[in-house]
C-alpha cells in the first residue's frame, strides 16, 4: 500500500496537483461496483461499500460511517492514514474541514474524476476546499487507473428480459408513465445513470456487478416515450432486442457524451444532482442545455410494489425461509457446529439457497460472523478472520437471496451454546424494539423518523443505541438497498402502500458479540376508520423462526409475547408443507423452534386485532 501511494503521489506531481480525492464509486454511482471499480480498495485496502479518502503530497485521510468503523480500523494502515467515522452531516463537516484546514494550503489544487462524484457531492467538497483557500479541479483520466497495472477485467455477461409473469407491469406502460411525469415537469427529457431504474424501466436484467441484476447502462427518456439506451452492445442479445422494441433505441455506452453534447437548447432536461455524476451536467452545460434538478422521476413508481411483485416477495420469502430453517437445523446440531467455520457455515446456506427454484445469487455477501466479529456491523469473513463457529456462544448471520420473483434480506442471531443473562437482555431489548415496530400503525406523511426513535426505545431505557438506521427500502428483483423509502432519523419520503422496508434493530459491544434481528415488511393500507384518516400498518414478509433460547420471557409484555407466538404460528403454517417436502428432520425441528412462550404470570393471552394491535403514531 505504501508503495502505491508513492506511485499515486508521483503522478500527482507530474501533473502539479497537490492532492487527489477518492470515493468508493464507479460512474454509475451505485452501491455495488464490478471489480474494476474498486479503486479506493486499491488505494487503501478497505473492502467496505462506504468511504472516501483523500490523499495529498505527504498526509491522507480515510472516512466512513459507523457500519464500518471496527472494520476500517483493522484494514486501514495507521502510519498512512488518518481515519475518521463520521456519523452525521454535522460530524462530518467539522472533523473534515479541521483536517483540511491542517493539512491542504491556500492555492493548492485538489483533484477529482467527475464521473465517481455527484453534482451535489461536487458542490459539497468545492466548499470542503475552500475553508483551506484550495482549488477543486477536474482530471480527465482516473489517476488510480494510471498507476492500477493490471486491474480485473470486466467481463461481458448477456443482458435477460424479466418477463411480465415477475414484473406484472409492461415496460411500455412504465415509459409512458415516466414519460407523462416528464411532460408534467414542463420537461423534454430526463437523464437517468441508475442501471437500478433502467432495469426497473426496461424490464431487462443483468449480472453486470456482484449480487444485484442490475446492466451498468446510462439512459435518455423524452418526454414523448423514446428511450435511448448507453450500453455495451455486446450484453444485447436478439431477445432482448425484441423484448425492447421501437420505442428503446440502443446505442453504444461511447455515445453517451455525444449524445448528451447534442441536446436540444429549448427543451428542459431533467437530472437528480443527488444521484448523477458532475460529468454529465458539466457536458449538458457546455452544450449550453437547460438543466433542472429533480429528484429521479422513476425512484417512487419503482418502490411502489404491484400486485405481482408483491406477490412475488411472498413467495420469495417462502423460498428463503424453507432454506433458512434447513441452515438453523443444522446449526442445532453440536456435532455439525464444532465442524464449522464462519466461511463454511456461510457456504452451506447459499447451497440450501441454490436448491431453491428461481434462485440467482445472493443479494449482498453473507455477514457470517461469531463472538466479536458479530460486532462488526457490514462484516465479511476471510481467510484471515475466518474463525470456528464453536469458538463462541452467539452467532449473527445476515443474509439474501435474489429470486426471480423477489429480493430477500434476513438477520438472525443464534445461540450456539450457554450464553449470559447480559446477551439475553440486550437481544430480548432488540426483539423488543422490532416487535414495537412491526407493530406500529402510522398516518400518512410518516417518513420513518418515529419508527427509527421507538426500535431504539428498549436499548435506551438501559443507555444503549445502535449505530444504524431502522431500515432500508428493497427493491423487486433489484437492489436489497432501494431508495427513496426507508426507516430513518434521517428520513424525508413519505411512507407509502405497497413499499417494502427492512425492520433490523441491533446491539453490537465492540470486541465481544453482536445481535440483530430483520425482517423485511410489507407497508398495507388500512380501511377507512371513523376518522377517515388514511392509517397504514405493515405485514411481516420474511419467516425464520426468531431464537427463544435468547428470549428473556418475563421481559415481554403480554402483546409483545402474543405476537411473537403468533409469527412462529405463521412461520410454521407457511413454511412446514414446503419443509416436509425438501428435509423432515429440518421440518420437526421447526416445529419445536416455534412452539409458543407461555405466559410466565399465566394470564390470558391478548390476541393482536386485525390492524395489528399498536398504538396510532
Amino acid at each position: 500500500m505504501q508503495n502505491r501511494i508513492k506511485k499515486l503521489r508521483k503522478e500527482l506531481k507530474k501533473l502539479k496537483i497537490n492532492g487527489l480525492i477518492v470515493p468508493r464509486a464507479d460512474k454509475y454511482l451505485g452501491e455495488y461496483i464490478p471489480p474494476s471499480a474498486e479503486r479506493l480498495a486499491y488505494i487503501t485496502g478497505f473492502t467496505g461499500s462506504a468511504g472516501q479518502a483523500i490523499i495529498t503530497e505527504s498526509d491522507a485521510i480515510f472516512t466512513t460511517d459507523g457500519r464500518y468503523k471496527i472494520q476500517a480500523q483493522e484494514q486501514i494502515d495507521k502510519k498512512i492514514f488518518d481515519i475518521e467515522i463520521l456519523n452525521n452531516k454535522k460530524e462530518k463537516e467539522e472533523k473534515l474541514q479541521k483536517w483540511v484546514k491542517k493539512n491542504i494550503h491556500a492555492k493548492d489544487k485538489i483533484a477529482i474524476d467527475p464521473w465517481l462524484h455527484s453534482v451535489d457531492e461536487v458542490e459539497n467538497l468545492k466548499n470542503l476546499i475552500s475553508v483551506a483557500k484550495a482549488e477543486l479541479v477536474i482530471v480527465q483520466t482516473n489517476l488510480i487507473d494510471k498507476i492500477w497495472t493490471s486491474p480485473p477485467k470486466e467481463q461481458v455477461k448477456k443482458a435477460k428480459t424479466h418477463p411480465l409473469e415477475y414484473s406484472g407491469k409492461p415496460h411500455i406502460e412504465k415509459i409512458t408513465e415516466i414519460a407523462n411525469l416528464i411532460k408534467d415537469s414542463s420537461a423534454g427529457a430526463m437523464v437517468t445513470t441508475i442501471p437500478e431504474e433502467i432495469a426497473w424501466l426496461l424490464n431487462i436484467r443483468g449480472e453486470d456487478v456482484p449480487n444485484t441484476p442490475i446492466l451498468l447502462s446510462f439512459a435518455i427518456i423524452d418526454s414523448c416515450g423514446e428511450v435511448s439506451l448507453f450500453v455495451d452492445k455486446n450484453k444485447i442479445t436478439a431477445e432482448v432486442k425484441k423484448h425492447l422494441g421501437d420505442k428503446v433505441k440502443i446505442h453504444s455506452s461511447e455515445q453517451f457524451e455525444e449524445k448528451l453534447s447534442s441536446c436540444s437548447k429549448k427543451s428542459k432536461i431533467l437530472m437528480d444532482f443527488a444521484r448523477t455524476p458532475y460529468a454529465v451536467k458539466n457536458i449538458l452545460e457546455r452544450a449550453k442545455a437547460k438543466i433542472e434538478n429533480k429528484k429521479s422521476l422513476i425512484q417512487l413508481p419503482k418502490s411502489r410494489k404491484n400486485q405481482i411483485e408483491i406477490k412475488g416477495a411472498v413467495k420469495a420469502h417462502i423460498k428463503d425461509g424453507v432454506a433458512l430453517s434447513r441452515f438453523l437445523y443444522q446449526l442445532s446440531k453440536p456435532e455439525i457446529v464444532t465442524s464449522l467455520t464462519e466461511i463454511t457455515a456461510s457456504d452451506m446456506l447459499e447451497k440450501f439457497r441454490k436448491e431453491e427454484k428461481n434462485f440467482k445469487s445472493l443479494s449482498f455477501d453473507t455477514i457470517s460472523a461469531v463472538g466479536s466479529n458479530g460486532a462488526i456491523i457490514h462484516y465479511k469473513a476471510t481467510k484471515k478472520t475466518n474463525r470456528a463457529l464453536s469458538s463462541s456462544n452467539i452467532y449473527l448471520v445476515d443474509s439474501g437471496g435474489q429470486y426471480l420473483e423477489g429480493t430477500t434480506d434476513v438477520t438472525r442471531t443464534i445461540a450456539l451454546g450457554e450464553v449470559s443473562n447480559e446477551v439475553k437482555d440486550r437481544f430480548t431489548r432488540v426483539l423488543k424494539g422490532h416487535i414495537q415496530t412491526t407493530l406500529q400503525i402510522f398516518e400518512k406523511g410518516e417518513t420513518g423518523k418515529k419508527l427509527d426513535k421507538i426500535s431504539r426505545e428498549p436499548l435506551m431505557e438501559i443507555g444503549l443505541n445502535y449505530p444504524h438506521s431502522l431500515g432500508h427500502g428493497v427493491g423487486s428483483y433489484l437492489s436489497v438497498h432501494e431508495g427513496p423509502q426507508s426507516l430513518s432519523s434521517m428520513g424525508q419520503v413519505e411512507l407509502e402502500e405497497s413499499m417494502i422496508v427492512s425492520n433490523e434493530p441491533g446491539y453490537y459491544k465492540e470486541g465481544e458479540y453482536g445481535i440483530r434481528i430483520e425482517n423485511l415488511i410489507l407497508i398495507e393500507k388500512l380501511p377507512k376508520a371513523d376518522s377517515n384518516k388514511d392509517l397504514f400498518k405493515f405485514k411481516n414478509l420474511t419467516l425464520v423462526p426468531i431464537d427463544l433460547r435468547l428470549v428473556k420471557n418475563e421481559m415481554l409484555s403480554e402483546l409483545e409475547r402474543n405476537w411473537l407466538n403468533c409469527y412462529h404460528r405463521e412461520v410454521r403454517e407457511k413454511l412446514l408443507p414446503e419443509l416436509k417436502k425438501k428435509d423432515k428432520a429440518a421440518a420437526n425441528w421447526l416445529k419445536k423452534a416455534t412452539e409458543p412462550l407461555p405466559n410466565p404470570k399465566a394470564a390470558r393471552h391478548l390476541r393482536p386485532n386485525k390492524n395489528g394491535g399498536g398504538k396510532t403514531i
